[in-house]
């Protein structure tokens, strides 16, 4: 069964541009509803969200604007909005508390899906079809190579980290001034990190090395323009009268 209507199925596969456009506004847009409902919380979801999204769909290939890249590319900028908005919002600390918790969940998802393996599918005469299929969908997803998994999360762990570390120096050289500067330079810079060791560790070892650096290069401009894009998104949110929520009490009730 098909998960979209045909109709909307053949219009998104004309218009791939377009999708791209407008994956990156929903995945900002879905960030700063999270933000304004959550607080710092949904910030939180923002990061573990994008980094399963990004193990799971990651290793997809696709063009866009001419440009061979993955689907990483288009989802995991978001992760660097939501950090930069928790140190701005929250501070350093929990910048990196959002970090080290996506990190731990992704180990914890690989770790399950491993296990998961392990079990052989049902051998019931009625079941049997399904549960072969299903089992052999998860082998693809879970088995796509223990260095795509280790790149991956790597890659996540060196540049966030990096990115959070650059953001605060930046803040503090100047004064807390010039948002923009700190939210573009540590973005792209831990970016190129990111692409750098990504494209080392997993592209290097399944495409030839022509291919394995055009591949990191298309990720690395698209991550570029995402993050100039989120520059904006960003001055907004850190003008909100965002609340931190007691959900048995109901109504939101400002941080101590």
């Amino acid at each position: 069964m098909d998960m979209m209507p045909q109709w909307l199925e053949t219009l998104l596969a004309a218009h791939q541009n377009a999708l791209w456009f407008i994956t990156v506004l929903l995945d900002l847009g879905m960030t700063l509803v999270l933000f304004r409902v959550f607080g710092k919380t949904g910030l939180y979801a923002v990061v573990v969200l994008n980094i399963m999204l990004c193990n799971i769909v990651g290793p997809k290939i696709t063009t866009i604007f001419g440009l061979n890249t993955s689907m990483g590319a288009i989802i995991y900028s978001g992760i660097y909005f939501a950090t930069d908005l928790l140190g701005e919002r929250y501070g350093k600390r929990e910048a990196n508390r959002a970090v080290f918790v996506g990190f731990a969940v992704s180990v914890l998802v690989v770790v399950f899906g491993m296990i998961s393996l392990a079990f052989l599918p049902s051998q019931d005469q009625q079941k049997r079809e399904f549960a072969v299929s299903i089992h052999g969908a998860l082998s693809l997803l879970f088995n796509f190579t223990p260095r795509f998994i280790f790149g991956s999360l790597l890659a996540y762990l060196i540049s966030q980290t990096h990115d959070v570390w650059l953001f605060h120096l930046l803040k503090r050289k100047t004064r807390g001034r010039h948002l923009w500067l700190r939210n573009n330079v540590s973005t792209i810079a831990s970016q190129a990190i990111d692409t750098a060791v990504y494209g080392l560790v997993v592209w290097g070892a399944i495409f030839d090395l022509r291919t394995a650096v055009e591949l990191a290069l298309a990720k690395y401009v698209f991550k570029v323009v995402i993050a100039l894009l989120d520059t904006p998104f960003i001055y907004w949110a850190r003008t909100w009268d965002v609340r931190e929520r007691d959900w048995n009490e109901g109504p939101g009730i400002a941080e101590s």
